[in-house]
């Protein structure tokens, strides 16, 4: 009785497409040369057995034997007895002499901010949640879903988001995105080419975003007490203002108590649209994360929150809790720009969040970066001026000369943000003597291992050695 062949011999599917008049063995001998050479077949994949690719062409075993023999001899092919034909792997077709090239330096230490340290995401306790929820989740939860989410995460998020950041979150008005930026593109698209106020500072990236979808970027400033909201009163034109309340990005400051009733006053009063980014909102250490905005005024504001920084960002995984008018909105702008978000790990995140894993590694994680925002604040004690320390997972730092203390942090393979590259451009409305200078430091991103040694190298950085 003959052996069963190893799911390893059985080889790849393959198209081949012979020529009219070709013969069958120099046209099968030419379709796959041009396969090889094409890149169509990769170097190390496995051919089909030559008895399943005959039954499949309709040519004899010999055929398909002969052609596999004369690509082997001429290079194309190599075969190994009891494993199988292979792509043999070929010169480069352009292969020349070496040329000398130009590679950007690649940062022995990474202070830059914007990601949370991804050596710690759960994953023994997303792989539970990811088992739990596929062997309870519904035959139709692999079908098409709804635009705004699955119910499970919806449901989830709003018992979450209630008793953690203080956000009136019902069900129907969770719409699940993948990631912040999608959930600035679609609100965008609803206000259909409206004049949208972005805070300045603020992330370029995230203006582009506006624009992109069809927004006009206008300025708002930033002090120590969080955005200016008192320039919105001149801006008759501006429909919607986006804000860091928690914890302005870039410069660290939580928008003032004051500011924040003026801010819904003046979306109260202009029947104007706040758009809030909870980025990282529930790293707060001196004392219970500040709650969000949304909570004072429920029908005035956009929250978006996401994973990103208490899990990963590979997961785009966000949510968008929105006033009752713009739900059906932007939940059809969602079914026309990607119908839904990915349905398993919303159910995975769903049971991460009932289960209360998500509580416990948020914990964990705010006190692991506490102790590290510590380590940095000791490092620079009294000899900077350090701002944003309260909450989040990076710090600015003032400095006299950003582009000398840049080129030095270059020179000792240190990456980090700094504040200029963040300042909306000059003519938008932001005078050039406000714009103060300093970097932008993570200290999320690093591994726990190589933050001492980042810390010292910054420290030797800011002191000019």
């Amino acid at each position: 009785m003959s052996q069963p062949r190893a799911p390893g011999h059985v080889g790849v599917d393959l198209h081949l497409e012979f020529a009219v008049g070709e013969g069958r063995r120099g046209g099968l001998e030419r379709a796959l040369r041009d396969a090889v050479r094409g890149g169509r077949l990769a170097p190390g994949v496995l051919l089909p057995a030559t008895r399943r690719l005959a039954d499949e062409l309709g040519v004899s075993r010999g055929t398909v034997k002969a052609a596999y023999d004369q690509l082997v001899a001429e290079g194309y092919l190599s075969a190994r007895q009891g494993a199988g034909t292979q792509v043999a792997a070929l010169p480069s077709a352009d292969a020349g002499p070496p040329e000398a090239h130009v590679h950007a330096r690649v940062p022995r230490f990474d202070l830059r901010p914007g990601s949370p340290d991804v050596g710690t995401f759960p994953a023994d306790a997303w792989l539970r949640a990811l088992r739990r929820a596929i062997a309870t989740a519904p035959s139709l939860a692999y079908d098409y879903g709804d635009p705004r989410g699955r119910i499970e995460l919806r449901t989830a998020l709003s018992g979450y988001l209630g008793r953690a950041r203080g956000v009136l979150a019902p069900p129907e008005r969770i719409v699940i995105t993948s990631g912040y930026v999608q959930g600035l593109a679609l609100l965008t698209r609803v206000l259909d080419g409206a004049t949208i106020a972005m805070e300045d500072p603020g992330l370029p990236f995230h203006r582009e975003v506006v624009r992109r979808a069809g927004g006009r970027v206008v300025p708002v400033g930033v002090d120590e007490r969080g955005a200016r909201v008192e320039e919105l009163a001149a801006r008759h034109e501006v429909a919607a203002v986006v804000v860091t309340p928690a914890h302005q990005y870039p410069t660290g400051v939580t928008l003032h108590p004051e500011r924040r009733r003026a801010l819904t006053d003046w979306a109260r009063a202009r029947d104007g649209l706040i758009v809030e980014d909870d980025y990282d909102g529930e790293f707060r250490y001196d004392r219970q994360p500040v709650g969000a905005l949304q909570g004072m005024a429920p029908g005035q504001v956009a929250y978006i929150g996401t994973a990103s920084k208490t899990l990963g960002p590979a997961l785009r995984l966000g949510w968008m809790v929105l006033p009752p008018h713009l739900v059906d909105a932007v939940a059809d702008a969602k079914l026309h720009s990607d119908f839904h978000t990915e349905t398993i790990g919303q159910l995975a995140l769903a049971e991460l969040i009932t289960s209360h894993a998500y509580d416990r590694h948020v914990r964990a994680c705010r006190l692991r970066y506490r102790r590290r925002r510590d380590r940095l604040v000791e490092l620079l004690g009294a000899r900077r001026n350090v701002r944003g320390i309260a909450a989040g997972l990076h710090a600015l730092v003032e400095v006299a000369d950003e582009a000398a203390v840049l080129a030095r942090a270059e020179e000792a393979g240190l990456a980090v943000g700094h504040l200029g590259e963040h300042w909306h451009a000059l003519g938008e409305g932001t005078a050039a003597e406000r714009r103060a200078q300093g970097l932008v430091v993570g200290y999320g991103t690093p591994r726990e291992r190589v933050y001492p040694e980042a810390l010292e190298v910054l420290g030797r950085v800011l002191e000019g050695g």
